[in-house]
């Protein structure tokens, strides 16, 4: 049986900030499906980042329409768009209170039951595991913030994941745990991710699909397996 995508874009368009030529990018038609991994690569300034800020609604599109499960996005609340499209970004963001408030955070939000356990397994698959809840977040290193953050968005259970070089702070071991979570945590929740990388070893690790961005246009490099979009 074919899938629906639970995303889709039609014509996506994002004007120039520099207006050095019309379109930073234009024509973008991409559909993500459940437990799609897809590694989206390209030069610095081809507007990766721009790209999956506007999937969240982070940032207005210049033309062009997205869809959620066949429903235009206007017709989305944004809070309700976001729980089902997390972006996370590279720089990481923390309240400055404690590790365990940073973790319970999605659930103040959303009003929902903090799922301790979930937290603890997933806090331990990224290496985070000797971490005191107790400590203040902003304590915590650069890479353990940005594994933090991650551990944070994960607790949304959202359908799909904008990873905006998530990785890029980590040594070598943290990068491989980070990894690994992700690619089962796409196989187990039926979740998709998009993950902007610019290591060539990773993306070719962790996308079943990949996409370039470069000249303002979006190819896919790599298609999908049967199983991907069936």
């Amino acid at each position: 049986m074919h899938l629906q995508p639970i995303l889709k874009t039609e014509q996506l368009a994002k004007l120039h900030p520099t207006g050095e030529r019309p379109f930073l990018f234009s024509e973008v038609d991409i559909e993500v499906f459940p437990q799609n991994s897809i590694a989206l690569v390209g030069a610095s300034g081809q507007g990766k980042s721009t790209l999956l800020r506007m999937l969240a609604r982070l940032e207005q599109a210049d033309g062009g329409a997205m869809l959620l499960h066949g429903v235009p996005s206007g017709q989305w609340a944004p809070t309700e768009w976001r729980k089902r499209i997390s972006y996370v970004p590279q720089a990481p963001v923390v309240l400055p209170t404690t590790v365990e408030d940073n973790l319970a955070t999605v659930s103040k939000l959303h009003r929902t039951e903090f799922d301790r356990e979930l937290a603890r397994r997933c806090m331990e698959a990224v290496g985070l595991g000797h971490i005191g809840w107790s400590k203040n977040a902003a304590e915590l290193s650069g890479g353990e913030r940005q594994r933090l953050q991650l551990v944070r968005s994960l607790l949304l259970r959202a359908e799909i994941y904008l990873l905006d070089e998530v990785t890029s702070s980590l040594d070598t071991e943290s990068k491989d745990m980070v990894e690994r979570l992700l690619l089962h945590w796409c196989d187990s929740e039926g979740t998709a991710f998009i993950w902007i990388t610019h290591d060539p070893e990773q993306a070719s690790k962790i996308g079943k699909r990949t996409w370039q961005l470069a000249g303002g246009k979006l190819h896919e490099v790599s298609a999908p397996a049967a199983e991907d979009v069936k």
